[in-house]
This record gives C-alpha cells, structure tokens and sequence, in this order.
C-alpha cells in the first residue's frame, strides 16, 4: 500500500526551457531600443569636413534599460548632418564597410578641442553607450563585463546595427569603455587599457609602434606602412613678467569727490584676479609616416619650435573675484535681511528717558491742537534732529557706522544744492539733463523699471551699493537711509524742491521709491505756489483798496472776498478735512439761486459776480444769455503712485456691482468732474449744463444744421444720447455743483496729508524693502557700466550675451515682487561678462596687443585674442614662425628662465635665430604635460587572404594617467 501511495505524494515539476531567462530579456530590450531609434542596416553619410566635430551640433537620445534589477541607461550620440539620398547607392555599397570604419581612418579631424571622449579617441560621428544608470553604479567583475559584451554582439548580430555599441566598465571616473562593431562580414572590436604608471617603454613612439604592430598580428611582411599623427600639449602657468592691470580700490581714500578710490556714482569694474590662469600650447604634427621620424628613449625628432601646426587654448580662473559682482551681489543680499534701521542702529530713534521725551511728545500734540500754528514754529526737524543726537550719545560718536567726511560728501553729492546759499533760487530740478530721449541706454529705465541715470534715485542705489561694500555694510546703509529721510522732511518743510527729479506727476514706469520721491516733491511745489498765491493775494487786495475804486458795493464785495480769501489760504495749509465752500448767508443764497436757474428766471443768475476766470474761450457764447464763454481756473488732477492707484482699483472693485455700488463708485470717480463743474459755474454765471459740455466734452454736444420758420439755415445743438440718459452721473453732478471757484474749493489733492503719507513711508522702510526697491537701480547701473567697458573692448559675443541681459531683465523686473533665483540669475550673468572682458584685457596685456607698431599686426592679435576668448581652441597662424607664434615661444622662455632663476632681460634681447632655437629647443619649452599619438593602417586579419580592414590605436599620456584605446577590425567571412 505505501508502495502504491508514494507516487501521489510526489510533486510533479516540469521545467520549461522557452522561458526567457534575464539576460535574453536584456538582449532583447537592448534590440528594441536600436529598432525604435532605426539604427538598423548601413547609413552612409557623405565625408567629414575639417572641423566638424567641434562646430557641427551633437545631439542625442535615451533610455533606460535593466538587468535583473540592475538599471542601464542606453544613449545614442550623433553629430546632425544633411540626409545623403542617393537612390540605389545601397545596392552598389551593399559589401561597403560600416561608415564608423571608414571614420577611424579619417585624418582631418584628430584631435577635437570640444567633443565626446570616444569622438576624440577613435574618430566616431555615431555611437551608442550602454552605462549604468546610478553615479554610484559600476561594473566591476570581468565575468559581468564579457556578459555586457556579449550581449551587444548578439543584440548586434540580430538587429544588424552597424553603429558602434559600447559598454561602461569599472568607476565613471576611469571613461574605461569597450565595445564592438559589426558589419558585413567585418567587425571591429574596441579594447582599452587605463593605466597610472607609465611602463618607460611605452613613453615614445618607438615603443607605442611595438605593441601596435603585435596587437594587429598582420601576417604580411612587410608590413603596409603606419600612418602617425602626434600631438604635444604644454602648459604655461608662470606669468611672471606680466603683472595683472586691475588694482583692487584704496578704501581709505576720500579724495575729491571720492570714496573707495571710486568716483561717486560710478560703479568699479574688473577682477582682482588675474582671470586667466593657464595657456595651452598644443603642437602638432598631423601626417607623419612610420619611418620619417625618430622619437625613442634617447633621441627625439619632436621639436615643437618646428610643428607644422600650432593651436592654443587658455585655462580660465574659476570664478575670479570681480569688483561689480560682489558689489551687485553684496547689495542683493541685504534685501534678506529682516532687520529694521532701529534694530540695526539701537535703540529706536524716540525712546528716551525723562523730560525731553515730554517735551517731545508735548510738541507733537500740539499738532492735534484747533488753534492755528505758523508751521515754523513747530519745529518738527529740530525734533527729529535733537532725536538723533540722543541716538548717537547712546552709541557713541566712535560706533556710527558712518564717519562725518564720508556722510557729508555723499550727502553734498546726492544734494549739490545744499552747497550754495540759496538752494531755492539756485537749483530746482534736473530732468532736462538727460540724454535724448530715443537713446537706447536711456531708455533703460523704463525696460528696468528703475530711474533715469541722471536722477537722484539712480544717485541713492550707488551710493548705498559703495556704502554697504566699503563703509559699515547694512549699518552703514541704515545709517544713510535715515540721513536722507530726516533731509527729505527739512526740504518738505522748509519749502525746497529735491534736487535729481523730474517735474511733473510720478512716472509709473520708474522703481516705486522714486515715484514716491516725485509725489514729494509734487507736494512741496503745490505748497510753494500757495504759499506765494497767498502773498500775491494780499498784496494785490491791498493794491486795489489803495487805489480807490469807484462804487460803494463793490469795495464792500473786495473786502468780502479778501477776508474770505485769507481764511481759504490758512485753512489749506493745515488739513482737508475742511470745506472750503462755507460762505456767508448772502453768498449761499446766491448759489442756490443758481441751482434753481431754469424755473426762477435770469435775474438771479446775472447777479453773481463770475470768478476764477482764465481766459475767453474763443468766440463760444453762453447758450442762454449770450455772453463770451469763458474757461475757468480748474485744480490740476491729483497724481498719483503706482501703489495709490492699485488702492484705489482695490476700493473700486470691492464696491461690487449693486446699483448702490455703482452709484458709489461713480461718485468717487467724478471728484474732479465736480470740482471742474464748480470752477466754471463760477466763472460763467447763468451757465448751463450744455455750456459747460461744449466745452469739457465737445463729442457730447451734437449740432446739425434745420430750417427755421421764417426759411434760414440755422445750427441748433443738443446733448447727446448719452449725457440724456435717466440719473447720469454729469447731470447729477451739475445739480449738485455751487458757483465756487478753485481756490475756495477742497482740494482734490491734499499735499499736506500726502507729503506726511510719503515721509511716513520713507521712514518705515528696512534696509531689505530700499534694497528691494533700488536693487533695479543697480542692476540698471551694472549694465550700462558692462556696455562702456565692452566698447572699450569690442568683443561680439559680449554685445550678445549684454543684449539677452537686457531682454530678460526687463521681463523679470518689470513684475513687482521678482523672485530671488531669476535676480540671482541676471547677477551671475553680469559678473560672467564682466570676467570675459577682464579676461580680454589680461590676454591683450599678455600678448601685447597696444606695443605693436604695426597697425596690421595689432589687428591680427586683437582678433587671435578675441578668438581665444570665443573659441576652444584657436590655431596659430605660421605656427612657431608666425607673429603671436613668437610672442608665445617667448613666453616660455621667459617662464623657462624664471624657473631655472636665470635673468629674463638677457633671454629677451637674444634673437630668435633657427641655431639658437635648436641650441635652447631643450630648454626654451618644458616637458609636455600631455602626448597624443594616434596610429592607423590598414592590413588584411586574421589571414593573408583576409578584407584589408582599417586599424587605430589612441594613445594619451599624461602625468598621472596612461590610455591607449584601440579599434581592432578583422574579417569573419570564413573565421
């Protein structure tokens, strides 16, 4: 019974061998991608131009792939080129070798400046590499590294690629690769050696000849000769004969107008650093045949003096440190600081201790107080003033961050004015200074949203950028910050205009900050006139009672309007909260008179006494009584800041769309409407609706052309469809408008209120909200210093690269609030260009570019300096014999002598004679730092009777690092 039991225990298991295992599935992906990338078959692209692989565009596409749970990236690498098509050439080329062949033979582009190290190693315009997808990743084992390779066959073999696939072995950092390539009946496989010591054997041609030649193991004898290009690279590190130009600023120095060796409100430029560290002399010598030269370890044919070809690269400092930059950068940091001036400063401005705060607080009370105080006598600078002699008694004289001669030079610098007797009469505005309008770098401003280059905001940024770099960094800015507050409320109360504005409304398209300083200055205009109407007016008044006019009423009606003027003037120097409409009894009655015009006859109307008149208004009549229409004196519009306008949006929008709402908001919109109603209701009595709409809006006054009764043409008008509609707000207004002429008026703007609004704001900011503010300003400032020393240089790329600044700075400043990264961006991209022209100016230096007295060999150097700075590589034209040949041989000589302690003086008075050159070949350069060989021929493998298949051996020798990387091909027809 157990017997016949035990098959039924038993677990039956059937092993199913079509199965793909890991690996299939790994050649099958990798089979996959070549499909979808259409890397099948032969694609025969016309023959590389010199140079292709530097200037032509790489592109290239990838993938990830796994092994088991191992991630490979696969990437395709090729240089674009134009599509060759050629019907038929695909059937005559059907047995051609793979294009990637015929490229390890190409000569006319060894030794790419720029490209892929497989481009550079074996030639190739197409190739795929498989590597692992982690940094960290690597193929270690040789056993995983056949796998690999065996698996590219295969996946080559089946899918008939014919681009190279290659393989990453080892660490990332060893570009250790081995790969293969099929075609037809060919295959090329490529092997690499990587090592750190270099056998001694092996540092010459001779030796590198050997183990080519074993490598190939040609059965034929001879021979086919070995084609041999050679590249020595050596570098130039000791610049000792040329100091670097650019002198870091005396920060003591405040001498004439300076601060920082630097004039006030010029920004420094340059680097600090000499920002070219290394020169790199390659010499080459492209088609040697085996044979023709001799170079082992004893005697070498290899004179870089005679090169036929000569190329240069020069090695750039990494960030070197350059003085606009840091400045720019310096100053964009305090915009993340949180600080307030108090904080920064200590104790806060008003905090004191004891009878002078009582005294303070009493004064500003009075402020508040009904009873009239002449302005003056309030005193609220001295005030302030005594305030900020307490705050330095508290810190000390010694701690302010700024000393007394800077602050005064500065202060004399933003405020000339304040150098002559009389800044009133002396100075107003500037504005009229600036370049023409259509110049492009005055029109920076408004792509910037900054302020001119002539204006006093523009004048601030500079000196606070000096300040925060040179003199107490954010203490020092705090510190002047509060300077210029406590001036800009001396000049608002003392009536003095602020020198560096514009006249006129705020220009929206500058920086916030300086629209507040033009509304300002708006207010101390606005203040000044009526303060001058108010001295005009009595001397006037008491001109015309002297003079005795005729008529009782009439005199009565001046001293009316005398006292009544006097009252206007001083109430408008303290607030708005008053109106100015109050009349007496009599005068009311007028007006109401007025009001009821339509239904009480003309009587009324013809009593008032016009006022506030302008001028006539051309040959225009009142409709109604005939008399000449005359346009009255209107309040100017109050100006506004980008801020107060959004306010007032804001206010507008939330008053919703109810008809309550819109009433409201009509109203709110028709203050100047109204006030314009008043003016001319007083300056034409017995005026009407229409009247005053032929002249405020001509459009809504429409007239046509009807025959009257008796037979004439005549003009009849009406007010159009619009000014007729039910409960229009122009009808409405006018109702409610009295006969009150501008100067009784309330005003539409309060520059009391708004000049007390803006010191406010001014005094409030952190030195984060005014770098915030002006940092547009500097970044303003940098570019237009960048476009004056480019000038100097003429360097074309610069102009690019200066052009795409502008471009996006005006979009990125042009918003509000920009964010920090896209700021940090437009910094870093002026500090580059500012490093490009110091490294301009280095290499002219060094090459001696303004000692040539030729002007045709001063212009072949500006542009080999030019192309050094834009090319990665550049050729000397006449290699060693040639202009800038010369001068670089003796630049190594030079540093050779310096090395070796011997004088350079005596070195650069000998002649560069071809004896002397081959008697000092050994000394005047020093060892190559770098030894490039490449090899080629082209044999028939394994057999005699084998294709004659092309071969290539790369070898780099440096001092810490040895490779040779050869591309093997043979022919498998019958192996």
């Amino acid at each position: 019974m157990a017997a016949d039991s035990e098959p039924e225990s038993e677990v039956f298991e059937i092993t199913d061998f079509t199965t793909a295992s890991e690996w299939e599935r790994f050649i099958s992906k990798v089979e996959e991608v070549l499909n979808d990338w259409k890397l099948i078959g032969n694609s025969m692209g016309k023959p590389l131009e010199k140079g292709i692989f530097t200037s032509g565009t790489w592109e290239e596409k990838s993938d990830e792939i796994s092994f088991a749970d191992f991630k490979f990236s696969i990437t395709h690498h090729f240089l674009v080129q134009e599509s060759n098509d050629k019907e038929g050439k695909e059937e005559a080329l059907e047995d051609a070798i793979p294009q990637s062949m015929q490229d390890l033979l190409c000569m006319s582009n060894d030794f790419p400046p720029r490209a892929h190290c497989l481009v550079r190693w074996y030639g190739l315009r197409e190739f795929v590499v498989i590597a692992p997808a982690a940094n960290n990743d690597a193929v270690l084992s040789e056993s995983k590294c056949n796998l690999l390779l065996s698996s590219v066959s295969i996946a080559l073999g089946n899918t008939g690629c014919q681009v190279p696939l290659f393989v990453q072995i080892h660490q990332k950092w060893r570009r250790m690769y081995v790969g293969e390539c099929q075609g037809p009946g060919v295959r090329t496989d490529f092997e690499m050696v990587h090592l750190r010591k270099v056998p001694n054997q092996y540092t010459h041609l001779s030796g590198l000849l050997d183990i080519f030649k074993s490598k190939i193991g040609c059965p034929l004898t001879p021979l086919p000769p070995v084609s041999i290009a050679i590249r020595f690279t050596y570098v130039l590190q000791d610049w000792l004969q040329y100091f670097w130009p650019q002198q870091p600023p005396d920060i003591d120095a405040i001498v004439g107008g300076e601060v920082g060796g630097l004039e006030f409100g010029k920004l420094p430029f340059g680097a600090c650093e000499d920002p070219i560290s290394e020169l790199h002399l390659a010499t080459t010598w492209p088609h040697l045949t085996e044979g023709i030269i001799v170079d082992n370890d004893v005697y070498s044919d290899l004179d870089p003096i005679q090169a036929p070809h000569w190329s240069v690269r020069v090695r750039k400092a990494d960030n070197p440190q350059c003085l606009l930059g840091d400045f720019v950068t310096e100053f964009f940091k305090i915009c993340r600081r949180k600080e307030s001036t108090d904080e920064i400063l200590g104790r806060s401005t008003f905090e004191e201790e004891g009878r002078e705060t009582v005294d303070i607080t009493h004064a500003l009370s009075k402020l508040t107080e009904p009873a009239p105080v002449p302005i003056h006598k309030l005193s609220v600078t001295n005030m302030v003033h005594s305030a900020k002699k307490k705050i330095r008694k508290h810190r000390g004289v010694e701690e302010s961050p700024l000393n007394n001669d800077v602050l005064n030079a500065i202060l004399l610098f933003l405020f000339p004015d304040a150098a002559s007797d009389k800044p009133l009469d002396g100075f107003t505005s500037t504005g009229n200074n600036n370049p023409s309008s259509d110049n492009e770098e005055y029109n920076l401003y408004n792509q910037f949203k900054s302020a001119p280059s002539d204006s006093l905001t523009y004048k601030l940024a500079l000196c606070l950028c000096m300040i925060n770099f040179y003199h107490g960094g954010v203490k020092g800015v705090a510190h002047l910050w509060q300077e210029f507050v406590l001036e800009m409320r001396f000049r608002w109360e003392n009536n003095f205009l602020i020198p560096g504005l514009a006249n006129g409304v705020p220009d929206l398209r500058c920086c916030l900050l300086h629209q507040k300083l033009q509304m300002l200055n708006c207010c101390i205009e606005r203040k000044r006139a009526r303060d001058e109407g108010k001295k005009s007016t009595f001397s006037d008044h008491a001109s015309s009672a002297s003079a005795g006019d005729s008529g009782q009423d009439h005199v009565k009606d001046t001293d009316k309007e005398k006292g009544e003027v006097g009252k206007s003037w001083d109430s408008w120097s303290d607030s708005e909260e008053e109106y100015f409409e109050c009349l007496s009894d009599t005068e009311e009655l007028k007006g109401n008179g007025q009001e009821s015009g339509k239904k009480g006859g003309a009587k009324e109307l013809s009593s008032l006494k016009p006022e506030g008149r302008l001028h006539q208004h051309g040959k225009l009549t009142l409709l109604h009584t005939g008399e000449p229409l005359y346009i009255p004196v209107t309040q100017e519009p109050a100006p506004m800041t980008e801020d107060l306008l959004e306010e007032q949006s804001e206010v507008l929008a939330k008053l919703g769309t109810s008809a309550e709402g819109a009433h409201l908001r009509a109203r709110m919109q028709s203050a100047c409407l109204l006030s314009d109603m008043e003016s001319f209701k007083a300056a034409n009595p017995g005026c009407f609706l229409e009247d005053f709409v032929r002249w405020y809006s001509p459009r809504d006054y429409v007239e046509e052309e009807v025959v009257d009764e008796k037979g004439n043409v005549i003009l009849k008008g009406e007010l159009s469809a619009r000014m007729k509609i039910p409960s229009n707000m122009w009808v409405e207004a006018w109702e409610t408008a009295k006969p009150v002429p501008a100067r009784r008026q309330r005003r539409l703007f309060d520059d009391t209120r708004e000049a007390e609004k803006v010191l406010h704001y001014l005094a409030v900011q952190k030195p984060a909200d005014l770098a915030r503010h002006l940092l547009p300003c500097v970044i303003h400032a940098a570019v237009l210093k960048v476009k004056e020393e480019e000038t100097l240089e003429n360097i074309s790329s610069v102009k690019k690269i200066i052009k795409q600044i502008i471009s996006h700075s005006s979009k990125v400043l042009r918003f509000p609030n920009p964010e920090d990264k896209k700021l940090e961006e437009i910094i870093n991209q002026i500090t580059n260009v500012e490093a490009t022209i110091a490294r301009a100016r280095s290499l002219k230096a060094k090459f001696g570019t303004e000692k040539c007295e030729q002007e045709e060999e001063r212009e072949d150097l500006e542009r080999f300096v030019s192309c050094l700075l834009e090319q990665p590589e550049v050729s000397v034209i006449g290699a060693g014999r040639g202009h800038a040949g010369s001068i670089i041989h003796k630049l190594f000589v030079n540093a050779q002598r310096a090395a070796s302690m011997a004088p350079v003086e005596e070195e650069l008075k000998r002649t560069s004679s071809s004896e002397e050159r081959r008697q000092n070949s050994g000394s005047d350069f020093p060892a190559p730092a770098g030894r490039e060989l490449i090899l080629r021929t082209t044999v028939p493998r394994p057999a005699p009777y084998s294709k004659a298949l092309p071969q290539r051996m790369y070898s780099v020798l440096t001092k810490e690092d040895f490779r040779l990387a050869g591309a093997f091909s043979a022919d498998t027809s019958f192996f």
